[in-house]
């Protein structure tokens, strides 16, 4: 907690001061500052006192999908019936949306009850590193996921040998490790950037195009290494999941039963409906235009992703999944069946 002034230190000069506006930390007048022990987050302090108000719902919505993801998690672990190549992926991305959310939300979550929003340099590169690390998973693992339903739809002769369990463990982790051994270098390089115009970033948890607009570096080399990790993690496993849902899809039509393919389209279209949110909301805030849409609009959509997409989740991946509610149902009964022996 900061009050009064704030004093920060510099590695290379003496001690910057900066004289905050109270109600707005946009205007902070900085000096002299090429890496700041610090960064302020504006978060919504527009919205002034009413951003107080928005605490309740939020948190209802983090702790409603931290438990809805933590149900799928243990029902995949503990239900045999689930020990398949599509649980086992539903269950890493479960946990992912557990790891990304708990990365941001919390920190908003506080700042939405306090004046000054401050984060640590340390801080604010750990978050970075993480948010972005995890997000970069995700996108591999709805990859993962859909190459397992192009191989169940499109090769079911040969699902058990091409989606074995060795197969899917190494699937899923080059989609854990590759992302976070990619990030080292991003991460690094925005430690490494000098900092002169300001402390004050226009977002609610450190993101990449706030952070870039505070350096006085060049930073024309960062954006191209940018540029190659959205093409890596996002279009290129956006491509191939669309190239094997169009097998899927063309597949599925030559199914004589009106019935198989319904609930082959209803399967796969909870995951199309998760793919295109997902995707939809980063391509629109990390590779159109910079200029194209407001900080306001970047906030909301970022917001929504955080905090909302995870809540819905739960539903659209699994709950309306009759296998999962079977499962559900059966985790219930034992449930009761315990409580009955105990007493």
């Amino acid at each position: 907690m900061v009050s009064g002034s704030l004093s920060l230190s510099v590695s290379a000069s003496p001690a910057v001061f900066c004289f905050p506006c109270l109600q707005d930390p946009s205007p902070w007048i900085m000096a002299n500052l090429s890496q700041p022990s610090e960064f302020v987050l504006s978060g919504f302090s527009s919205l002034g006192e009413l951003q107080a108000l928005l605490h309740g719902p939020f948190l209802m919505l983090y702790l409603l999908a931290f438990v809805g993801n933590t149900i799928i998690i243990v029902m995949v672990i503990a239900d045999t019936h689930l020990h398949t190549p599509m649980y086992f992926f539903l269950g890493n991305f479960s946990l992912l949306e557990i790891l990304v959310t708990m990365t941001v939300v919390p920190r908003m979550l506080s700042d939405l009850l306090v004046p000054h929003k401050v984060i640590t340099f340390t801080g604010c590169m750990v978050q970075f590193y993480f948010y972005f690390s995890l997000g970069s998973t995700s996108f591999l693992i709805l990859t993962d996921m859909a190459l397992d339903r192009f191989v169940a739809i499109c090769h079911p002769l040969r699902y058990d040998t091409l989606m074995s369990r060795a197969v899917c463990v190494w699937l899923a982790g080059v989609a854990w490790a590759v992302p976070f051994l990619a990030m080292v270098p991003t991460v690094l390089s925005r430690a490494h950037l000098d900092y002169c115009h300001g402390n004050v970033i226009n977002h609610f948890f450190c993101d990449n195009a706030p952070l870039l607009q505070l350096s006085c570096s060049d930073t024309h080399l960062f954006e191209f290494w940018d540029f190659l990790m959205a093409l890596a993690f996002v279009l290129s496993s956006f491509l191939m999941t669309l190239i094997s849902y169009g097998y899927i899809v063309t597949t599925v039509l030559r199914i004589p039963s009106a019935s198989s393919r319904q609930k082959t389209f209803s399967t796969c279209g909870s995951h199309l409906t998760l793919v295109f949110i997902g995707y939809g909301s980063t391509i629109f805030l990390y590779i159109s235009p910079g200029k194209a849409h407001s900080a306001q609009v970047k906030k909301v959509v970022a917001l929504v992703t955080s905090v909302l997409t995870p809540f819905l989740n739960p539903f659209i991946l699994t709950f309306r999944n009759e296998t999962v509610k079977t499962a559900l149902q059966g985790q219930m009964q034992r449930l009761k069946g315990l409580r009955k022996a105990q007493r």
